[in-house]
């Protein structure tokens, strides 16, 4: 009875788990550039319970099947999905989408890098192109105070038209990274992506060429989340949760049968 309880404690821990995420993706259902998660999970290790010499098995040894008991399962994993999510026009200068693979680069206060698809860009008081949370662009692009227009290029060249000039200087070209595996990318908050071993060393490359994708001014891309398909979940979620309860329950009443025996 004991191991009984145990296994549907850890189910309703695994589940938990899992309607946490669950509520993550909902709450970033209008977060730019999100990208939704799912929970992997994994059975637990199996006790053999009685060795049949009866029969034959794969492994050659003349050994039939065993009884074995698992012990439940538990959460290892978040599984990150990075398909594209749909792109809405805001018509701002500075907003910027990826529409294809590539993540943009922003520096981080103790120099490193950091990625990201939130392309809601802004200026900060130096003129520098920064996201919402204040860090630069990793390129440094400085935009003149006299600037009246800002132009990028699907290639991500940034051009800026002066107050008294009718000819477009060029400020420099955001350069866009791509990881053999975004899925093992560290979600580091703030919208933004850390490297790790798991997801490889980042390749460098133009908008537009050797796979990358190519960016859209004045564009900005939605998260990922599909509000219908994580409500199912959750209820699938919910259900099982139940279901372990249950057996929570089950066993209790099985304990107390087998405590109420007389000699």
């Amino acid at each position: 009875m004991f191991r009984a309880l145990s296994t549907a404690a850890l189910g309703m821990s695994a589940q938990q788990r899992s309607v946490d995420n669950i509520a993550n993706n909902l709450a970033n259902v209008s977060t730019t550039g999100y990208k939704r998660s799912t929970i992997a999970f994994q059975d637990l290790f199996y006790e053999n319970m009685v060795q049949s010499k009866q029969g034959s098995s794969n492994d050659g040894a003349g050994n039939g099947p065993s009884l074995q008991i698992g012990h439940g399962s538990r959460a290892v994993a978040t599984i990150r999905n990075f398909m594209q999510g749909s792109v809405m026009e805001t018509g701002n200068a500075l907003d910027l989408a990826v529409s294809g693979m590539g993540f943009f680069q922003v520096e981080l206060p103790d120099g490193s890098t950091a990625y990201t698809r939130d392309g809601n860009f802004n200026l900060n008081a130096d003129g520098l192109i920064v996201n919402n949370s204040g860090l630069p662009l990793a390129s440094q692009i400085e935009v003149p105070s006299d600037a009246i227009a800002v132009e990028i290029s699907q290639d991500g060249v940034v051009k800026a038209l002066l107050d008294d000039s009718t000819t477009k200087i060029e400020l420099g070209q955001i350069e866009l990274v791509k990881f053999a595996n975004p899925g093992g990318l560290d979600a580091l908050g703030d919208n933004l992506f850390g490297a790790t071993e798991s997801s490889g060393m980042p390749f460098y490359g133009q908008a537009g060429q050797d796979g990358f994708g190519v960016v859209r001014q004045g564009f900005l891309e939605q998260s990922n989340v599909d509000i219908v398909t994580e409500m199912v979940r959750l209820i699938e979620a919910q259900r099982a949760y139940e279901t372990n309860s249950k057996m929570v329950q089950s066993a209790e009443d099985m304990m107390s049968v087998t405590n109420s025996i007389k000699r």
